[in-house]
């Protein structure tokens, strides 16, 4: 394992114009005197909470320890893979599209920005939007915005907690108020800003058009039933297996040994997000790591395997860079 052990990750809380003061079911504790939209868990500038490495950033612990941190599967040996963060939208974000990979090259930059959302906790009537209309096609959209009427071209969609969504690079999105959505996403934060519904922020409306695809993979996710895990009371759910992430739910009452190696025998970080209850994390060599609601847990790849041991119930989400190619997954609007 070397000097890497499991990092309790700390939240950076970053103030947007659509946020809350009130970051409950997540944070309930915590009070804000601007308007909190995220809370950032995995960013490269994110600081690590406990140990030796505590105030060290994944972005510098990645450019020091390369694989072992990030592992095998990972396309980029010196930038931690995956972003992770809740989102809290108290009105309607910006209609924003994000660029995919190809898209993303022409314009210099490594990679694009595919993500998928987790409802974790959805109020009646919370939608989002995904794509355009049926037979709408990218120069109306642009008329659309210059007429202030772009929200009537987009495909709406109602949302409930448990829902995992998938949003390819290329897809025209936004999310409207009333839900918390865990958001996992390449490690990227290129957003062209479309329609922001009369707010003195930029746009990037040449930029954003040229990203737009008709033909995108995005919606809400087809998947299995969540399956008992043999030996035990807890049951796993694969929520999303895609190219660039695969992430799951776990539901624990009991002590689980989990491994930062999937099927195809390479490695990944492994990102934990807690949802509900409490829980510690072991790993051989070092200190334990409680786990809480809201909190985020980074294991590094060298880091072979880990042991998470709920405290009564434990429900989090783990995600990592899949080691064999993934088709995108199977969804429906």
């Amino acid at each position: 394992m070397g000097n890497l052990y499991p990092f309790l990750m700390l939240p950076g809380f970053d103030p947007r114009p659509w946020g809350t003061h009130d970051l409950s079911p997540i944070y309930p504790n915590r009070h804000f005197e601007e308007k909190i939209g995220e809370a950032w868990l995995t960013g490269d500038d994110c600081k690590v909470a406990n140990g030796p490495f505590t105030g060290q950033t994944l972005a510098q612990l990645s450019q020091q320890h390369h694989r072992a941190l990030v592992g095998d599967a990972a396309r980029d040996p010196q930038r931690f893979p995956l972003l992770l963060k809740f989102l809290f939208p108290h009105e309607k974000l910006s209609v924003q599209v994000h660029p995919d990979d190809e898209q993303a090259r022409r314009v210099g930059q490594p990679w694009g920005k595919t993500e998928c959302w987790y409802v974790a906790h959805a109020k009646p009537g919370a939608q989002i939007a995904l794509g355009l209309k049926p037979g709408v096609i990218v120069a109306q959209f642009g008329e659309a915005i210059n007429e202030k009427r772009a929200e009537e071209v987009l495909n709406w969609l109602n949302i409930y907690t448990g829902d995992m969504i998938y949003v390819s690079g290329g897809t025209v999105h936004t999310l409207g108020p009333g839900s918390v959505i865990v958001e996992t996403q390449q490690q990227s934060d290129t957003t062209y800003r479309l329609y922001d519904y009369g707010r003195p922020r930029e746009l990037h409306l040449k930029e954003g058009l040229a990203a737009v695809k008709l033909k995108v993979a995005s919606g809400k996710v087809l998947r299995p039933a969540p399956q008992q895990i043999r030996g035990s009371n807890n049951r796993q759910a694969v929520l999303v297996a895609a190219p660039y992430f695969v992430v799951d739910m776990f539901e624990m009452k009991d002590a689980q040994e989990l491994s930062t190696r999937d099927e195809s025998g390479k490695s990944s970080a492994q990102i934990l997000v807690a949802l509900e209850g409490c829980g510690v994390v072991e790993a051989a060599g070092a200190e334990p790591v409680t786990m809480a609601k809201g909190d985020a847990v980074v294991i590094p790849a060298s880091v072979e395997t880990f042991t998470v041991r709920p405290q009564w119930t434990l429900e989090f989400l783990k995600a990592h860079v899949p080691g064999a190619a993934q088709p995108e997954p199977e969804t429906r609007m």
